[in-house]
């Protein structure tokens, strides 16, 4: 592999830009080995080696710093190719803050020819040299200012561990004396400040409907009641904190070391091209410069680690370590195995189906139009499950192909998040029961055991979905647990909104259920068929024709959209954007699109026709633009990609418009119902309802990979790479502290 694909793929995608730009360099040194190729031989060159070998040697980013430690090299004065200087002054965006050296090369060459080129590329090579001394050092200032943060929460939690474990009888000081000589830890060897604790409060937590509604009434903190419920929360948000932070350190040790890295590289490259000796003096700068020589963040990581060890592990350093440095998932062939034996399985028995269908004259005339009305949408709720299912395996797959964090985006504990093979794992394997479970009806059917609709025949459909459902809530270590319970809880957010502080995972799952309202449709189908339908004898005419079923399908239709208005309600409150307001609007016109769209489905006639197609158009409109400028962030008129944004991260911008358009075509799907081609003659309802419903989840599972684009590159422009933790206490006078 080249340094240049390695170093790229060892960076920290949110700091991407500020990285030493190892192509942009590279690319000025091209220049200069064709211009010095196009020399005639007897010019006034010095000799360098052949080019066809200039740029061929493998690198790796396990190798030494190939001269970063290298002593220098005495040279006459006139052997000298480079000078470097530090000027000790102030950028002008950092005036006031703090200095920051600027490095500039004066190049000695500059009367050779090409030496024109070479000004070019010293000139870029200090611009970038300066970039990452600058980024460096202003978040390396942050980490420290984080770390004594962290240090007085550690402070406040020691002291309420203390008071926790002696709050059985008032602690004197002859206690407090006795006590802290049998503390292992050196910090509570010290007179542990109790006083301290009258100095702070618990920030109240909003993780509970209970906590939430309390938060309405009080304020934010909350005074401590020196409890083990509260020890216990303060000792998990801390331990929390402390990973994120740890987190943080290795990102900028290993920023420090692959840029280090990058420079020896791309100078040891510009002296082979030119048969010149600069990269000694260059590399001799960097070695002496702060990215070289600070050791705040080593330190850093060496005192996270201890407190965490003795504070978070109970002094057990394989436990602490294993926690802390997480080792990368290694793929296994078993998953691959297995995705590939339930695919094919899958398609095999998809044609047997087809096959039996055909081949033996089944599902005709009035058995049909049964089947149809009832069979078809209970096994049809597993078909979107598995479709969006894909769609989502392909959004990992393209997410990580071109580096955009899903995993650091939605929150996914590191280690834990399932990549695209075991997406399809699931989604294999759920194709394969369900397609198994439909030819085993229709086997069944000529069975003359079972062809009077006998209730186990009936039943498979029903006994798959309680299969699904006991897989989820499984609580054995089986089958991803962790991927699960996050499903779960985000799920349960949804269902409790607003009553839970929203987090991108819970918005993004709502949104989810907004193109699944046929899957929940057919939920409201199995309860209405299974519990008052005569299922035994394939009858649904119970719940098609029941008014009571037609409510509550509208009830049904809306429930997506109305938790999205209360997720916006709930996220205008706490940030009073103007932009959330917009956000409920939205839903609150697709509700109302979709309320009429089924009103007039149900009772017919030219106002409710007009009524539907008005507010269906309003709607329509409304969330193209939303989902075009405000999720994806397109359509900017003065961007540097016309009509796209500043930065893309696909390399072809035509694949932008290609969705912007099938974007507005599919969400005009929904307009069939309006428009009266709500029946095919050579498609049942039910199956026309299901095509719909399938182009409504292909076109989520495109938004999904733009909306997930564009949140990836608003975290690049703030340069967020880890999760912000809220610490559990706060003093009473930080309030006007910037911490």
């Amino acid at each position: 592999m080249k340094f240049e694909k390695e170093f790229a793929s060892q960076t920290v995608p949110e700091w991407r830009e500020v990285y030493m730009n190892y192509k942009y360099l590279r690319t000025l040194l091209e220049q200069i080995l064709i211009f010095r190729q196009r020399q005639p031989q007897g010019s006034n060159q010095p000799n360098r080696p052949k080019p066809s070998r200039l740029l061929k040697r493998k690198v790796s980013l396990t190798r030494a710093f190939s001269g970063l430690t290298n002593k220098s090299v005495t040279k006459h004065k006139e052997d000298e190719v480079i000078v470097v200087n530090a000027m000790q002054q102030a950028d002008e965006e950092q005036q006031g803050d703090h200095e920051c050296p600027r490095y500039q090369t004066i190049f000695l060459r500059s009367s050779e020819d090409g030496g024109d080129l070479e000004l070019v590329f010293f000139k870029g090579l200090d611009d970038e040299f300066n970039k990452v001394i600058r980024f460096y050092k202003t978040k390396v200032e942050e980490v420290v200012k984080q770390a004594a943060e962290l240090s007085n929460q550690m402070d406040v939690l020691i002291a309420l561990r203390i008071k926790v474990n002696n709050s059985s009888i008032e602690v004197s000081e002859e206690r407090q004396e006795d006590h802290q000589k049998r503390l292992d830890d050196a910090d509570e060897h010290k007179m542990a400040d109790l006083e301290v604790l009258n100095r702070v409060k618990i920030n109240a937590t909003t993780e509970t409907p209970r906590s939430t509604v309390r938060n309405v009434f009080n304020s934010l903190n909350v005074d401590l009641n020196y409890n083990k419920s509260e020890l216990k929360l303060a000792h998990r948000k801390l331990k929390q904190a402390f990973l994120e932070f740890h987190e943080q350190l290795r990102f900028l040790k290993n920023y420090a070391f692959l840029n280090q890295m990058a420079f020896s590289k791309i100078m040891k490259k510009y002296d082979k091209i030119t048969s010149r000796n600069a990269s000694d003096v260059y590399l001799q700068m960097v070695e002496e410069s702060y990215l070289s020589q600070s050791d705040e963040v080593a330190k850093l990581i060496e005192r996270v680690e201890e407190v965490f060890i003795k504070h978070f592990c109970n002094g057990d350093r394989q436990q602490a370590m294993n926690i802390l440095r997480l080792k990368a998932k290694r793929e296994k062939h078993m998953v691959t195995f297995f995705v590939g034996c339930f695919f094919g399985c899958s398609l095999a028995l998809l044609v047997a189906i087809i096959t039996s269908v055909h081949a033996r004259n089944l599902l005709q005339g009035e058995e049909h139009t049964k089947y149809m009305n009832t069979i078809f949408p209970l096994y049809s709720l597993f078909g979107f499950i598995v479709l969006h299912m894909l769609m989502y395996a392909g959004n990992i797959y393209f997410w990580v192909r071109y580096r955009v964090n899903y995993t650091f985006i939605f929150g996914f504990k590191q280690g834990t998040e399932l990549g695209f093979k075991q997406v399809l794992l699931l989604t294999s394997g759920l194709s394969v029961l369900m397609l198994a479970a439909v030819l085993s009806n229709l086997e069944m059917e000529l069975d003359p055991q079972t062809e009077n609709y006998k209730a186990w025949t009936e039943l498979l459909p029903l006994g798959l979905v309680i299969v699904l459902v006991l897989v989820a809530i499984c609580p054995f270590n089986i089958l991803y647990r962790t991927s699960r319970f996050f499903f779960l809880v985000s799920l349960w957010h949804c269902i409790c909104a607003p009553l839970y502080m929203l987090t991108l995972p819970d918005f993004f799952l709502a949104d989810q259920f907004t193109s699944q309202v046929q899957l929940l449709r057919n939920i409201e189908f199995y309860v209405c068929y299974y519990g008052w339908g005569d299922f035994k004898k394939r009858d649904a005419t119970t719940c098609n024709e029941s008014n009571t079923f037609e409510i509550i399908s509208i009830v049904i239709a809306v429930i997506p959209y109305w938790i999205r208005v209360l997720q916006c309600i709930r996220r205008f409150c706490e940030g009073r954007d103007s932009t959330q307001a917009m956000n409920g609007l939205k839903y609150l016109s697709t509700i109302a699109a979709v309320v009429s769209r089924i009103i007039y489905i149900r009772r017919r006639g030219t106002s409710l026709k007009i009524l539907a197609a008005s507010t269906s158009g309003v709607a329509t409109i409304f969330n193209t633009y939303w989902d075009i400028v405000m999720d994806w962030g397109l359509l900017c008129k003065d961007s540097e990609n016309p009509w796209l944004r500043d930065k893309l991260i696909l390399p072809n911008r035509f694949v932008y418009f290609i969705a912007m358009v099938l974007n507005v075509v599919l969400r005009l799907a929904w307009m069939q119902t309006v428009l009266d081609f709500h029946e095919a003659p050579f498609l049942h309802r039910n199956a026309l309802i299901a095509i719909v419903a399938s182009l409504e989840i292909i076109r989520r599972g495109i938004w999904n990979f733009f909306r997930l684009e564009n949140e990836h590159l608003n975290n690049v422009g703030k340069f967020r790479a880890v999760k912000s933790v809220p610490l559990p206490f706060s003093y009473e006078d930080e309030e006007d502290k910037d911490l």
